[in-house]
């Protein structure tokens, strides 16, 4: 019981230090699961584990003692890594790749070719490993991982292409690189039996793509059509959905092999690019029980290590020329064909090369094959799980110390973020944001009305659905190049919660609420008049102008008088309402509450409003060439 509970407790910890120091959770649940494992055996007076996941492995039956006995462990680490690969399908929507798509595919098709051809002879040659091993090896470090690569996206502002293939390449390569791993496995296997590689092993191939596609594609649709139709209730709905998964996940790796991966990672895809009815709140819960997931693998898999096999590391110069050449040759070879006719910069392209930490999927499925393969007396599997739990160590540990220096060397930072989060997706705030998109700024809208959002999307624009209050935005990609925020709903509460909890993240570049009844009663300034949209309007004000002519108009302006006319004449016309003045190069600027301080250049400058039309105003030069005339 002690150790269990250990196992959860230590985990959350690394979680939570990770999170306060920003890096990768991988990296301390990794450091405690070794210092749990293996490396205590160097103090306790028994030389025992302090945590013994299988203490050993007895014939081909694998009766194995410890925590989890026999094959429970390996049992259990394929049933975690199917619930973390459906949870990151879901977050995998395909518009987000309309400027980077051929790249991406390019990545895990060329990019995976080249580093399972380049490793698997590095770990021939260099460690002198027997071909199907060094290609086992080879198989499973192709993938990099989202588990690895969230928290890098999360902690660093990169620019959207840059995120973007970082961020689907990690979640879609998890299951190509299982898949190329059981094919390498099941040849291993069956030709240990006298079966031919184009026999046994190439059909095992066949089946995990046909019926994991088959089976996740189809059963997507189902779960979509069961959430949509409500037909299981609420209170249900997350862990009826986590019970749907593993039996998708069981049944396909009964039908083939293996193919449960792919399966999952297909139905969340299909899931993550339909309109599915309370998305967020099922994402909330499988990104939580993602996170206990990973916290009680990671460690039970570093745990489960011994220290002849940390030997094998640091007793010979091998495994580290091995892995300087995977990290300095094989990684910016794989990126640089994979995306040499693709868009992305040279400066894109290095830092990409530069990171490419390995995950869960990694050091999971090695444990797995490695122990089996040694346990039939396989030359050199020996080898498989240390190797790649260096691999997977040692990537880590450089990318989350180096990335963000390296990022800003290569200026692929989003220094200038220039996105807009508009909170509220009511009818004004639609309208504003299609004229905000117009003017060339990516616009994203937060509501916790799907219905809202889906008008929104109608319109051509991004929302989110979710609840200001329960979700955390500052984890959401999408928005990582979001530099403005408007707070535009209907609460007066949640407008100024969400100043006080976003400004920071989401309004670097300035960040506005809706004014209250109380505020337009006081003639004076408000303490925070800076953050104030409209000085003039607030929730109702808009509603009304917007339902009486929902219409955005520009009107010139030749003087600073001219502007002062024009917004008194908006404030007696009760369904006009001023939003920005738009500048000569294109920037807007909300009305500032010191009005009368704003320098206007003649002819440049325009005011920006919304609803029923202004009459023109005369401009004082105009008046004076008119009386001039007289």
């Amino acid at each position: 019981m002690e150790e269990l509970a250990g196992i959860i407790i230590l985990g959350i910890f690394a979680q939570w230090f990770a999170w306060r120091v920003k890096i990768p959770a991988i990296l301390p649940l990794i450091v405690i699961g070794l210092l749990v494992g293996p490396l205590s055996t160097l103090v306790t007076a028994d030389g025992e584990k302090l945590i013994s996941p299988i203490y050993h492995l007895v014939g081909d039956e694998g009766e194995g003692k410890g925590l989890f006995p026999g094959q429970s462990l390996f049992f259990f680490v394929s049933l975690a890594i199917g619930v973390i690969l459906f949870e990151g399908g879901l977050t995998l929507q395909f518009r987000e790749v309309r400027d980077t798509q051929r790249s991406i595919l390019r990545l895990i098709s060329i990019g995976s070719f080249v580093t399972f051809v380049g490793a698997g002879l590095a770990a021939h040659f260099i460690m002198d490993l027997g071909w199907s091993i060094s290609f086992l090896f080879a198989a499973l470090i192709i993938v990099t991982g989202p588990t690895v690569i969230a928290p890098i996206l999360q902690n660093i502002p990169l620019n959207r292409n840059v995120s973007t293939v970082l961020k689907w390449e990690g979640i879609l390569i998890d299951p190509l690189g299982a898949l190329v791993a059981v094919l390498v496995f099941e040849f291993i296997r069956s030709t240990d039996h006298g079966i031919g590689f184009t026999g046994e092993a190439l059909r095992t191939f066949v089946q995990i793509i046909i019926y994991g596609g088959t089976l996740g594609f189809l059963m997507g649709y189902a779960l979509f059509h069961i959430i949509k139709r409500e037909l299981v209730p609420h209170y249900l709905l997350n862990v009826f959905i986590l019970a749907y998964v593993l039996f998708i996940f069981v049944v396909s790796d009964q039908l083939a092999h293996e193919s449960g991966l792919l399966a999952v990672v297909v139905m969340g895809l299909v899931l993550a690019n339909k309109d599915v009815p309370r998305i967020k709140e099922i994402l909330s819960f499988k990104e939580s029980l993602s996170v206990l997931l990973i916290s009680i693998l990671f460690i039970l898999l570093a745990a489960n290590m011994h220290m002849d096999e940390l030997r094998l590391l640091t007793e010979d110069w091998r495994p580290l020329a091995l892995f300087g050449f995977v990290i300095l040759v094989l990684r910016p070879l794989s990126v640089f064909l994979s995306t040499a006719r693709g868009n992305l910069s040279v400066n894109e392209k290095i830092f990409i090369s530069w990171v490419g930490p390995r995950g869960i999927v990694a050091a999971g499925i090695a444990s797995l094959f490695g122990l089996n393969l040694a346990a039939d007396g396989v030359p050199g599997a020996q080898y498989i799980t240390p190797l790649v739990f260096m691999i997977v160590l040692g990537t880590v540990l450089i990318n989350a110390t180096t990335a963000r220096l390296v990022a800003r060397l290569l200026g692929v930072i989003q220094d200038t973020s220039s996105g807009v989060l508009i909170l509220g997706a009511n009818d004004f705030a639609i309208t504003i944001g299609t004229y905000l998109k117009e003017q060339g700024r990516e616009v994203f809208l937060v509501d916790s009305n799907g219905s809202n959002i889906r008008r929104a999307r109608d319109k051509g624009l991004r929302g989110i659905v979710g609840n200001i209050y329960n979700s955390d935005l500052s984890e959401e990609y999408d928005l990582l190049d979001v530099g403005y925020m408007l707070a535009l709903t209907g609460s007066n509460d949640v407008n100024a919660y969400a100043i006080r909890r976003y400004e920071d993240i989401f309004g670097e570049r300035g960040a506005y609420r809706l004014i209250t009844a109380d505020e337009m009663k006081d003639t004076g300034a408000t303490e925070d008049s800076a953050h104030i949209f409209s000085h003039t309007d607030d929730f109702i004000n808009l509603s009304e102008a917007h339902r009486e002519a929902a219409k955005i108009h520009e009107q010139k302006l030749y003087s600073q008088r001219e502007l002062l006319d024009l917004l008194l004449l908006a404030r007696e016309e009760k369904y006009s309402v001023p939003l920005f003045i738009k500048s000569p190069d294109g920037q807007l600027q909300t009305i500032p509450y010191d009005v009368e301080s704003f320098d206007v250049e003649e002819g440049d400058h325009a005011l920006v409003y919304m609803g029923v039309k202004l009459a023109e105003v005369k401009s004082r030069p105009q008046v004076q060439e008119e009386q001039g005339k007289l």
